[in-house]
């Protein structure tokens, strides 16, 4: 956690806020905090600043909150993604918010089994609480947007269209001829397919909706890894460590 990142519901006046849970244990087991000690600190979807630990026993720890500056620009991407597997869909999650995409719409495609789409990760709580991990990391306040379309072919065929008006489309696809361009000076939006990637059929629908299919080389990555590596080459992204 390289920034405590607050809620309105933290603030007990407009300068003080409270820390309970998850983001106190880090200031016990990993900061070792003590009163007077100053974290970095953010508000959802506001400025980032410092809060000084003015109280801090095992049930609290109270801040003195300064907040005066901007959180980073965001990447101007839109992310189209076939739903990855449960197992890795929370790592791909926080990674994108770390590198700053701020667009995501999940997708359904013929290699997603639909079983994925149960999984408790894409609850409301779940994808927030990975979400804020990403941007605690990149010490971001800026929370993503994430929709979902369970159905290829009309959210290809009706809203794709629309989102490429202001972003022109790309789509990751192994064995086609030109490779991904780096460091784009304009907005995108970046289909990434599933494990295997999308069939002929879905790679049709996508370039005749206005994406140029793209690729990474000779090598074939799995969805956790071509995620950061695309969004870096594209805009010279870097996950802060």
């Amino acid at each position: 956690m390289n920034l405590a990142l607050l809620s309105d519901a933290d603030f007990v006046t407009p300068d003080r806020a409270v820390l309970t849970g998850r983001r106190l244990t880090h200031l016990h087991e990993v900061l070792s905090a003590r009163t007077g000690d100053t974290i970095p600190v953010g508000r959802l979807n506001g400025n980032m600043g410092t809060g000084e630990v003015t109280t801090l026993d095992d049930t609290r720890a109270e801040l003195r909150v300064a907040l005066d500056t901007p959180p980073p620009a965001p990447l101007p991407l839109t992310v189209v993604l076939a739903m990855p597997r449960p197992k890795m869909f929370r790592r791909v999650l926080q990674t994108m918010a770390s590198l700053g995409v701020k667009d995501l719409w999940l997708i359904h495609s013929y290699k997603v089994d639909k079983s994925f789409w149960q999984t408790p990760w894409l609850e409301e709580d779940a994808l927030t609480d990975n979400l804020v991990l990403g941007l605690e990391q990149a010490r971001d306040t800026v929370m993503p947007s994430v929709r979902i379309r369970r159905r290829f072919k009309p959210f290809v065929e009706d809203e794709l269209p629309g989102l490429l008006e202001e972003r022109p489309g790309l789509v990751a696809h192994p064995g086609t001829d030109t490779p991904c361009p780096r460091n784009l000076t304009h907005p995108a939006t970046l289909c990434i397919g599933p494990e295997g990637g999308f069939i002929p059929y879905e790679v049709d629908k996508l370039t005749a909706a206005g994406c140029h299919p793209v690729h990474l080389g000779d090598r074939i990555l799995r969805v956790e890894t071509a995620v950061p590596v695309l969004i870096t080459r594209l805009y010279d992204a870097a996950e802060p460590a």
